[in-house]
């Protein structure tokens, strides 16, 4: 009997699996981050570091994945960086020092690059412009759940068995899911959706630093990823300081709150782009836009607030933020052409992590110690509105969904 699931959805569901166990493995260590502190007498800045090590070599890896993914097959490269980031997960088993710990987060860095670079790609190759926006906001549902279950995983376990048990525990599955995906993925053809006519600008590596599509969604990004990154990093942390909650509890509300606002948010930002997609091309720009203007008051209350506001603003601010991951995500991928889409996909996760996440976490510790964790997290109210007016640039500059010219 044949099976009624396609190629593509198989693969699809393989690579949603393998990016939520990205993503748990991301945060474990945000989750339990009291316990691993106090253990190697590590400072704010120091913790913070940990979150630069991983994003400073996920973006030096990069741009050599990207051009491997434009000549080569992807799928053993996506295998190849589950089963490194999956290794160095379990290698935390055997970290007693902070230095081994440094190294640890910059071999998961290296390994998620593989994947993040990938997977957006070979999803573009199976689908048309105007249906990208609904599986890329069904693919990155993966990441407040993911993110969540890490924080849910750190949280918990470290407080009952020790920070090395979650590690163990989250490793596992993704070596699991890697085998799973060398059993039944497929590779699509490259380019075998696209249907906006290719151009200079859309076709060429050198053409992207002259394409204002790309240029806009990749830095309105950036500056929402310096945001999103630090809030990620240090958002258990600040509610154990701030409102007096356990490390198990604040990593609790932040991991359930983080599920709930990013499924809801996630799903709700994609299906309203994709209606309005209807009757406006540059709808994946201006929703990202008005997401995060909506988020930067409800902000600005978890940081400087009354205490009791903080976690039913967190809750809005979070949902608010999520609705722009899809459709700018979409964004990303529409404004270049197949031949070169790895490669803009590196180029972009080079400078989303350059200028957003690969220091945030560290330039808050660093401001949180002279001063305190709500102004060092304010910082990113900043960046969010920065990140507003450059989408909102960027929507001029939306490419017409429009057929192949023959």
């Amino acid at each position: 009997m044949r099976s009624r699931i396609s190629p593509a959805t198989g693969t699809v569901l393989l690579l949603i699996a393998l990016n939520l166990l990205n993503y748990i493995d991301r945060y474990i260590l945000s989750g339990e981050m009291r316990p691993i502190q106090h253990e190697f007498h590590a400072t704010d800045q120091q913790m913070g570091a940990l979150g630069t090590a991983f994003f400073v070599f996920y973006m030096i890896a990069a741009p050599l994945t990207g051009w491997l993914g434009d000549r080569f097959r992807r799928k053993p490269l996506i295998i190849a960086g589950a089963t490194l980031w999956s290794l160095a997960t379990l290698a935390a088993l055997w970290v007693h020092s902070y230095a081994t710990l440094y190294m640890r987060q910059a071999l998961v860095g290296i390994g998620e690059a593989t994947f993040g670079i990938f997977a957006p790609a070979v999803l573009s190759d199976f689908y048309p412009e105007r249906e990208r926006n609904r599986i890329l906001s069904i693919f990155y549902v993966a990441i407040p759940v993911g993110a969540a279950l890490g924080y849910l995983a750190g949280g918990e376990m470290g407080s009952r068995w020790g920070w090395r048990a979650s590690f163990f525990v989250c490793a596992v599955p993704g070596f699991l899911a890697a085998a799973l995906y060398g059993w039944l993925g497929r590779e699509p053809e490259r380019g075998a959706s696209d249907h906006i006519a290719p151009t200079l600008d859309r076709n060429t590596v050198l053409g992207l630093f002259c394409n204002p599509a790309f240029l806009t969604a990749t830095f309105g990004l950036a500056m929402l990823t310096f945001a999103m990154g630090g809030i990620a990093w240090w958002m258990p942390e600040f509610l154990r300081r701030s409102a007096g909650m356990s490390m198990g509890k604040a990593s609790l509300t932040v991991g359930a709150i983080t599920v709930v606002d990013g499924i809801a948010g996630t799903i709700i930002g994609g299906w309203l782009a994709q209606i309005w997609l209807r009757t406006n091309h540059r709808a994946l720009y201006l929703i990202s836009a008005w997401s995060v203007a909506l988020t930067l008051p409800f902000g600005a209350l978890v940081f400087f607030g009354p205490r009791s506001w903080a976690v039913p603003s967190l809750v809005a601010a979070e949902f608010f933020l999520f609705l722009n991951t899809g459709p700018l995500n979409t964004a990303l991928v529409n404004s270049v052409s197949a031949p070169v889409r790895a490669t803009a996909i590196s180029i972009n996760l080079f400078c989303i992590h350059c200028f957003g996440d690969a220091f945030s976490p560290q330039i808050i510790g660093a401001i949180s110690d002279r001063s305190n964790l709500s102004l060092g997290l304010g910082a990113t109210l900043v960046t969010l509105l920065v990140s507003c007016i450059i989408l909102l640039i960027g929507a001029r500059f939306a490419p017409e969904l429009e057929e192949k010219r023959s």
